[in-house]
């Protein structure tokens, strides 16, 4: 029994010291697997906020190269406007005039003469300071005669621009104009320097809160935080924009997590099943994209204005919308935005009406014997596109004879934009409060009115608000009257973002992709 009793004992505490051994050891790797499940949570936490400063922009166009101040491509000013490049003045999320490397100016009684003060921290991506010179030589350049820049008549007015002191600059105006500072807020003003200002189209140096990383032509473009910017840092350390041409490709972008937003997402008619899933924001606003019907008016058969009121009510704007646009477009009558204050609505003057089209036609000696053949030549976004097809057909039905040719931004603006190779395109403006387009007879549509340019004159002397409004709204029904234009669709922003992404801008008051607020909320 002694003997038996014992041995029971024995191998009771064998027992229990092999339970001790096992607990000890359990003990041991559930520690360990906490520690590794802790440091796993480290590791996702830290890659979580890590993914919260990279953001990811899907943008349909590539542009042909990154100086805004060299081409008329919206594409380009989509990149660089806010993050990379800078002006005197900017243009904020509402519309508003903001300062920008200019942090205060002053006008003389009669707006001929601008002064300037610059901010003295400035300084350019390659470390170098912001001088009053530098504005001197980005003015003096935008009017040279070899000048590329899209948008010279912002700076025909200028007399002269003078360094006051090395941060203080003297800008004196043929012609008064109070609007002065707004034209320096455009992505064409922006303020470059002269030792970079050549090579800007592929390694831009501009002042502005991201610098340029790196290009992949064709795939995208990485833009990463100037750590030596004057204003508030950003919270994002890089941006990197994708080119997603293809409205299904760029669905699929999105919905694969491969982008973060896409600011002009350019298939309206995918945008109902995107707003139906959580993980995305879909929010429509508005641009200053008056879209056009643009006829080459050198062209003798557009110079007739019977003519050219039989295409504008040869157009049912109701089924290009809808056909073209999903319903997303407002029609217009005349170049000016249906948001602005002094807007006016004449989006119904030229009613579909076929048969009169035809009858305007024959009034103007024009039949089915002696038509001209017309080639519309339509760039890439999916909104010319689209409406080429529509209109095309719709022209047709009165007897016009088109052929629709798809061009590349580059022979865009070769032929149509530079050398004015063609009969019919179809392209949206998308710089603010830009009427003045109509007053330049060496503008790719060749318009030229005298009564028009007098009117545009008065306005940029106009010293009150009710003046202006009088004035902008006699150009708008002078332009709805003649016709330099069809005037077809306001152009729609259609924001698609993540929920967790904010501080993007929801309207499009200039062509820009402001991301300098951009940010990830947990």
């Amino acid at each position: 029994m002694e003997n038996n009793t014992n041995h029971k004992l024995v191998e009771n505490s064998s027992v229990s010291v092999r339970q001790r051994l096992a607990c000890i050891m359990l003990l041991s790797l559930s520690l360990c697997i906490s520690s590794l499940l802790l440091h796993k949570s480290i590791v996702v936490s830290a890659s979580a906020a890590e993914q919260r400063r990279h953001l990811r922009i899907g943008v349909a166009l590539e542009p042909p190269h990154l100086d805004p101040t060299a081409a008329a491509a919206a594409a380009i000013d989509e990149v660089v406007y806010a993050n990379l490049f800078e002006g005197l003045t900017r243009i904020d999320e509402y519309g508003k005039l903001q300062p920008s490397i200019a942090e205060s100016w002053k006008s003389s009684r009669d707006a001929k003469q601008f002064t300037f003060n610059l901010r003295k921290n400035v300084l350019f991506h390659d470390g170098k300071p912001l001088l009053a010179q530098d504005v001197v030589f980005s003015l003096t350049r935008a009017t040279a005669p070899d000048s590329r820049n899209a948008q010279k008549r912002l700076f025909t007015n200028i007399i002269a621009a003078e360094p006051v002191a090395s941060h203080k600059l003297l800008v004196k105006l043929r012609e008064p104009d109070v609007n002065f500072p707004s034209k320096m807020a455009w992505g064409d003003a922006v303020i470059v320097q002269r030792e970079s200002a050549k090579t800007n189209h592929s390694n831009p140096i501009g002042t502005g809160p991201f610098r340029i990383k790196a290009w992949r032509r064709g795939a995208n473009l990485l833009l990463e935080k100037n750590k030596s910017y004057w204003g508030a840092m950003p919270e994002i350390d890089t941006i990197l924009f994708r080119f997603l041409p293809e409205p299904l490709a760029a669905q699929a972008a999105l919905r694969a997590q491969e982008v973060d937003a896409f600011p002009n997402f350019p298939a309206p008619e995918l945008l109902a099943k995107l707003a139906k899933d959580s993980r995305f924001v879909v929010e429509s606003g508005t641009t200053e994209g008056e879209t056009l019907l643009a006829m080459n008016l050198q062209n003798p058969f557009f110079q007739d204005l019977r003519v050219r009121k039989a295409i504008a009510i040869a157009i049912d704007r109701e089924a290009l919308i809808a056909g073209a646009m999903f319903n997303t477009a407002k029609p217009i009558g005349s170049h000016y935005p249906p948001h602005a204050p002094d807007y006016l609505d004449l989006a119904k003057g030229y009613p579909y009406d076929p048969q009169r089209a035809r009858e305007l036609l024959h009034k103007a000696k024009w039949d089915k014997n002696n038509m001209p053949k017309l080639t519309l030549k339509l760039p890439p976004p999916s909104y010319a596109r689209r409406s080429g097809e529509i209109i095309a057909a719709q022209l047709a039905n009165i007897g016009l004879s088109i052929t629709i040719q798809p061009v590349e931004w580059a022979q865009w603006l070769s032929e149509v934009f530079r050398q004015k190779k063609f009969d019919l395109t179809i392209v949206a403006h998308t710089e603010p409060d830009d009427m003045e387009i109509y007053t330049r007879k060496d503008y790719y549509f060749g318009y030229d009115s005298p009564t028009f340019d007098k009117i545009m004159e008065q306005l940029a002397k106009a010293n009150t608000a009710k003046t202006r409004r009088r004035l902008r709204q006699k150009a708008q029904k002078h332009l709805h009257n003649d016709l330099p234009a069809i005037f077809l669709l306001q152009l729609p922003k259609n924001l698609v973002r993540i929920q967790s992404l904010n501080g993007l801008w929801k309207n499009s008051p200039i062509q820009a992709n402001d991301l300098t607020k951009a940010r990830f909320d947990p």
